[in-house]
């Protein structure tokens, strides 16, 4: 697996995700500059954490205009595994291709600590390492951390199994209290309908090593480690658009003759 971790301009968890990847799976890591037109063949793209052009306007706002997010909007959008971690999942909002939006925590105040965190869905690219139920021990590190949405979204969210992760106590319950920014039905990661795209507050990479003291991220990245041998296996290719591109091009070329 090899696995694109995007660097904007005020990104500072990039080193963090590499970690996980090369120390935690034995994987590699490439590096992807936001001027870059190029996602350098990664089979999935990481949006990490971070200040990503000091969040000026609002968190996430100018990083969706860069070079880089045309690469990635593409491969997102044709089937590719993607994942925005805090300021990834703030620019994955802001692209579009995630709904809702994440905003000034409930307490006006930056919160840097762990969080109880349950699994809520156990059969994404993203989670199939865990069982549902599980509970996890994940730090954030965030100032605009509160998701909201449309009451209409949040209900099409919880019917279509798209919250993946949710704050919870260490009863596993979802409780106020356990909603460290004020987050709607204390949703800390969701997907996209397809599945391919998930954007969480926490960072699991910060919890992915024994050195840190809990591997209980690892899991996210194991997951994904499997996803992708899932679809090379299967002969499938890196992403579905690549195959759409394909069918495109065939049919272009018998019109032509």
């Amino acid at each position: 697996m090899k696995v694109g971790i995007v660097r904007f301009p005020g990104s500072n968890c990039d080193a963090d995700v590499d970690r996980a990847v090369t120390e935690g799976l034995g994987e590699s890591a490439v590096y992807l500059w936001h001027k870059s037109n190029d996602l350098d063949g990664a089979d999935v793209v990481v949006l990490p954490g971070g200040f990503s052009y000091g969040d000026y306007l609002r968190a996430g706002a100018i990083a969706r205009f860069s070079p880089i997010m045309r690469e990635v909007i593409d491969f997102a959008r044709g089937g590719g595994l993607t994942l925005g971690i805090c300021n990834g999942f703030q620019v994955l909002c802001e692209a579009h291709l995630l709904p809702g939006a994440l905003v000034r925590n409930r307490s006006l105040r930056f919160r840097c600590h762990d969080v109880g965190l349950r699994v809520d869905n156990a059969e994404t690219p993203f989670t199939t390492a865990y069982s549902e139920g599980d509970l996890l021990d994940i730090p954030i590190a965030h100032g605009e951390g509160q998701f909201v949405a449309e009451a209409a979204t949040l209900d099409e969210l919880e019917a279509e199994d798209r919250v993946v992760f949710r704050y919870v106590d260490r009863r596993g319950e979802a409780t106020d209290a356990a909603n460290p920014n004020g987050s709607a039905r204390n949703i800390a990661g969701i997907t996209n309908p397809e599945g391919n795209i998930l954007g969480l507050m926490p960072h699991p990479e910060r919890h992915s090593l024994a050195v840190l003291g809990n591997t209980d991220g690892l899991g996210v990245f194991r997951s994904l480690l499997a996803a992708v041998s899932a679809l090379s296996g299967s002969g499938r290719g890196r992403t579905r658009l690549e195959g759409e591109r394909a069918t495109v091009d065939r049919a272009v070329a018998g019109v032509s003759r």
